[in-house]
């Protein structure tokens, strides 16, 4: 019997949610897909992108109230997972577990699309209609996705939990004032910085290209995940200037939600996630 290192538990965890993906398609009723809902994707610009902004903001605006209360479960799971963090022994996985956000956000904003939707068709908007994408024809794929993406956030963790042993060791630091004395003022640290946001941008580039629009086409069209998925790598080759803005838009958006104490995040994810809506609008037809 071998004690496994994080990189290998962490491949083994994203292969075992992958295969389960092939029962989730048999166990949830799995759409039929028309030709008509094949998406054709179109190409776009950064005046696209800040169009899309806008829009999101303005459809915060419209329903801030509503999606207010849904945007606390941002900041607060983000304090529970820091606090999870620095009451086990776990510090070094402090900022893997924030940065995460950028990986299951596209996951975690299902109620904004859905709102951004049906604010798009004229309909009346408040936090109960977020409920309704449980309903979407393609709501299984859209939970194997949301499943998918988990995995890649706990391969992620496992990643960096592996490259702070390969340059630290496996002593933990005691205190948080001891672990940001160890990475701010030791070469190691600094190494540990270069290594960790050169390894995070790999993650949240793949996470970029598999869903930037694939969860708002699951629930707009009646497609399967291979479609999505299929869509949402299309659409980033196709425009990869502006998709790479907007991963940019993205994380600077979210390191800013980070201050203070995660608070920004009720504000943040929200335009983001109604923005996204917009953004699958104008790539894919």
């Amino acid at each position: 019997m071998t004690i496994r290192n994080p990189v290998e538990w962490g491949y083994d965890a994203i292969r075992e949610t992958v295969h389960g993906l092939g029962h989730t398609a048999h166990d949830w009723k799995r759409p039929r897909e028309a030709l008509s809902d094949i998406p054709v994707v179109q190409r776009i610009t950064a005046a696209d992108i800040r169009d899309a902004l806008s829009k999101g903001l303005a459809d915060f605006g419209a329903c801030r109230t509503d999606v207010i209360f849904i945007a606390f479960v941002y900041p607060l799971a983000g304090l529970v997972l820091a606090h999870v963090a620095l009451h086990n022994e776990m510090l070094p996985l402090l900022f893997p577990l924030i940065s995460g956000f950028a990986l299951i956000g596209p996951f975690a904003a299902a109620g904004l699309y859905e709102m951004s939707r049906r604010r798009e068709l004229g309909l009346e908007v408040s936090w109960s209609d977020s409920m309704a994408v449980l309903n979407r024809p393609s709501f299984g794929a859209f939970v194997g996705l949301g499943l998918l993406l988990t995995a890649i956030f706990v391969v992620w963790l496992a990643v960096a939990m592996g490259i702070y042993w390969l340059i630290f060791g496996a002593h933990m630091p005691a205190s948080i004032t001891d672990f940001a004395r160890q990475i701010f003022t030791t070469s190691e640290g600094w190494a540990l910085m270069i290594v960790g946001v050169s390894v995070g941008f790999l993650f949240a580039l793949l996470v970029l290209t598999i869903s930037v629009v694939s969860f708002p086409l699951l629930l707009d069209r009646n497609v399967t995940l291979r479609t999505a998925i299929e869509s949402s790598v299309r659409a980033v080759m196709m425009n990869p200037g502006p998709m790479l803005l907007w991963g940019m838009i993205v994380a600077c958006g979210l390191v800013l939600g980070t201050i203070p104490l995660l608070l920004g995040l009720i504000v943040v994810m929200p335009v983001l996630g109604h923005a996204t809506w917009h953004l699958y609008r104008k790539v894919l037809q």
